[in-house]
């Protein structure tokens, strides 16, 4: 019964291919934009999250003042030393590297060339708080560190805007008065979090940037990256407690400097875009249910027409069950190729769109799975209706239908 009722299912289908195809529209287009909206969603996730890691591994960013962000309190707030990140590293357990940052903006030069970019001044523990690699060239020795040696190493955007198809490794680049040696190219970063160019920038020992631009010896942000597995709450704890004390802070002054926890963005981001993922996935899942009235609608008028045909099936000792599950099973298979047409043309579009914005492309099992059974629950919700009204029709009254 079950063969036989498929066959005839598809029979009717294939009578009306157009009506067919239109009546699957409302359901492919349902099923594909959920499926996009979250892979995509997924995607961005990951590209945020990806675009932190790349700031450093369990990295935390201290500065003066009391809030940090696109407008930064610092007025009035003493600036750190060397000494703070070297007291921390040695006093505070659970760090694995600090690094002491200055930075200024400047106008580089090269030949004919110029660009505006940020130097900042550091030490040799830079690259490895901030999961730094270098392409080319080395990173800078104790000596040079020490001296405040006129060395450098440049980003990737720096490198293509000064240099061109020119090796960088060794010219001379003019930064304000001085010039500096480059030494070391840095592997390409991209765009962080916050929409900033990572690779726009220039790196020199700190004493260098403190001596030549700054022209004092402060510290504007102190970079600590923690081991893997410590807690990070402690640490910060034990940060906050020893440069209260060095900063002579009474216990009912307030903190007059900002620790950032980097992985807390990360989870403050994901988080967003997981959200805004579950509303653009619950808005489209709106066109699923629209596609399923609009298979309701085509299967009522699908019993009208066939009323006919239906009160012979009936007359010749078909039962109701039997034109309940063929019509049942018409507005299944309708759903049910939506639903596939829906996940191939989802699969395609996701990966074009996730190339054009940038984002990887996440195939997830779990969404296509689900919004596959969800259309073919559609086809089985909105295709009860006319299948019990076909089921229920009066034999007589069917064959006296014109």
């Amino acid at each position: 019964m079950w063969w036989n009722t498929l066959l005839l299912a598809l029979r009717e289908i294939r009578r009306n291919v157009l009506r067919s195809f239109l009546t699957v529209l409302g359901v492919v287009i349902g099923v594909a934009a959920v499926i996009t909206m979250v892979t995509l969603g997924n995607g961005a996730t990951r590209a945020v999250s990806d675009q932190i890691s790349s700031l450093g591994s369990n990295l935390l960013m201290i500065r003066p003042g009391q809030r940090l962000g696109a407008v930064s309190d610092t007025a009035g707030a003493q600036a750190f030393k060397e000494a703070d990140a070297q007291a921390l590293a040695s006093q505070v357990a659970g760090i694995r590297a600090v690094a002491p940052s200055q930075g200024a903006a400047v106008s580089a030069v090269f030949g004919a060339r110029n660009w505006s970019t940020r130097v900042t001044g550091t030490t040799g523990a830079y690259l490895e708080t901030n999961n730094w690699k270098i392409a080319a060239g080395r990173g800078f020795t104790e000596a040079e560190e020490r001296a405040g040696a006129s060395v450098c190493l440049i980003g990737e955007t720096v490198r293509r805007e000064l240099f061109g198809q020119q090796d960088a490794l060794g010219a001379q680049l003019r930064v304000r008065q001085f010039t500096c040696q480059v030494i070391g190219l840095l592997g390409a970063k991209g765009q962080a979090a916050m929409g900033n160019d990572q690779d726009d920038t220039i790196v020199m020992p700190l004493h260098t940037v403190q001596r030549r631009l700054s022209g004092n010896q402060n510290v504007g942000t102190l970079l600590v990256s923690l081991e893997d597995g410590v807690d990070s709450e402690r640490v910060k704890n034990a940060i906050r407690d020893l440069l209260r004390e060095r900063r002579k802070l009474a216990d009912g002054d307030e903190d007059n400097f900002s620790i950032l926890d980097t992985r807390q963005i990360a989870d403050t981001l994901s988080g967003t875009t997981r959200v805004m993922t579950m509303l653009l996935g619950a808005v489209a899942a709106v066109s699923l249910l629209v596609g399923g009235i609009g298979i309701m609608n085509i299967m009522l008028v699908s019993v009208t027409e066939r009323t006919r045909e239906i009160g012979v099936r009936l007359a010749v000792g078909a039962l109701e069950r039997e034109v309940l599950l063929q019509f049942l099973i018409e507005a299944v298979v309708l759903a049910c190729v939506g639903g596939l047409v829906g996940v191939l043309l989802a699969t395609g579009a996701s990966v074009l769109l996730a190339r054009a914005m940038s984002v990887p492309f996440l195939f997830d099992p779990g969404i296509n799975l689900l919004s596959f059974g969800f259309s073919a629950a559609i086809g089985i919700v909105f295709g009860y209706f006319p299948a019990r009204r076909a089921a229920r029709l009066d034999p007589i009254e069917a064959l006296r239908h014109e």
